[in-house]
């Protein structure tokens, strides 16, 4: 996957994936928690909805969202 970080969610049931880098300070969303289908950067909090990337205070802020699904122990990934 050419080297590029992915934040996988499980929010709610529903398996998404986001980019991995949170576009404020490049924070790891991968290793931020979900809470109430968001994920929570670990660096200063801000927060993006798995399914739509978009910033909890400015929708207009997003991280890119990709398509994906579960297929017998693997995650798939539809990336450019």
């Amino acid at each position: 996957m050419g080297g590029e970080p992915y934040a996988i969610c499980n929010a709610g049931g529903a398996l998404r994936a986001l980019s991995g880098v949170c576009i404020h300070q490049g924070g790891p969303l991968g290793q931020g928690q979900i809470h109430e289908g968001r994920v929570v950067c670990p660096y200063h909090l801000w927060e993006f909805d798995c399914a739509t990337g978009e910033y909890d205070y400015d929708p207009a802020k997003r991280v890119p969202t990709f398509e994906s699904r579960w297929r017998t122990g693997e995650i798939l990934l539809q990336v450019p």
